[in-house]
């Protein structure tokens, strides 16, 4: 895109993200206007070009598309509220951390208004803004997706496109933040039954990373078609023999003297599974249990 076409845009909220984000359009080139409640956060971008805007009301005046990124739904909504007789013809992509229905009801409130609305997840750390391999998941607006994905794209080049319903990007979100939180508990929960024999979590590591490779890679992949396919015959390894060792997983944190919360859930509904009868089958199967309300 040459610069004369460089879509200018406002970055609404500048905490760890969104200074990432509009850091992110000024090293693309684009026409960088930022706003923080806070102003002083502002400052470093400034110095790299950035148009520091002095109030909500000139941050959405700037630019046609303004990109949000604040603590909340909540606290987009109380920023956005005084200017809303402005956000007519603007498109409002908004990068804030939420659930479904928020989304859902941003939009509405947005298109209520006259905006274009589109919903963003980014599936990283601030330092990773701007990679070719950056994952962000958008919902909302294909028109408005379409029409900006080069735009988008300078914030992570693996921009996807989900579906028109503002909430799906925010499940696929929740979907990969549960496999990271507890991933790493498991992780940090087998570091604690090393250290307490004075074994450093370093020494588990390269056994971890190999680990997940071979074993927990295409475990997932195949709990994935079981459970599409709703089929969980197993000759591997049964809901009933996993049973018996997550039993005893709780019963020898206790005995090296770690906290077992981590994986008494795990148990749990492990137990739950195969008390009712389905003890032979895979433990693609304990989704069964989890899906009850």
């Amino acid at each position: 895109m040459s610069e004369e076409n460089r879509v200018p845009v406002s970055v609404i909220g500048l905490g760890m993200m969104g200074a990432a984000l509009a850091g992110a359009y000024l090293r693309a080139g684009h026409r960088t206007t930022v706003w923080n409640r806070s102003a002083g956060k502002a400052g470093a971008l400034v110095e790299q070009g950035a148009s520091r805007a002095g109030t909500i009301a000139d941050a959405v005046a700037a630019s046609d598309v303004l990109v949000a990124c604040v603590v909340d739904y909540q606290t987009l909504h109380e920023i956005l509220e005084p200017v809303k007789e402005s956000l007519n013809g603007k498109v409002i992509v908004n990068l804030t951390s939420g659930v479904p229905e928020d989304a859902r009801g941003a939009a509405q409130w947005a298109q209520s208004l006259g905006a274009k609305y589109l919903d963003g997840y980014i599936m990283t750390v601030p330092p990773a803004v701007g990679l070719s391999q950056t994952l962000l998941f958008y919902g909302g607006s294909k028109e408005v997706f379409d029409t900006y994905e080069s735009t988008l794209k300078v914030l992570g080049g693996n921009s996807i496109f989900l579906s028109e319903d503002p909430g799906v990007a925010g499940l696929y979100d929740l979907a990969l933040l549960g496999i990271l939180w507890s991933s790493l508990a498991g992780a940090l929960h087998g570091f604690a039954m090393l250290a307490s024999e004075g074994i450093p979590a370093a020494a588990l590591t390269p056994f971890a990373e190999s680990w997940i490779t071979h074993v927990v890679r295409p475990s997932i992949k195949g709990a994935a078609q079981q459970v599409d396919a709703g089929q969980y015959a197993t000759d591997i390894s049964t809901v009933g023999l996993n049973a018996v060792g997550l039993a005893k997983m709780v019963e020898a944190s206790k005995g090296q003297g770690i906290r077992p919360d981590v994986m008494i859930p795990i148990r749990d509904i492990l137990q739950e599974r195969a008390t009712s009868g389905h003890g032979d089958e895979a433990l693609a199967s304990m989704i069964e249990v989890i899906k009850k309300p």
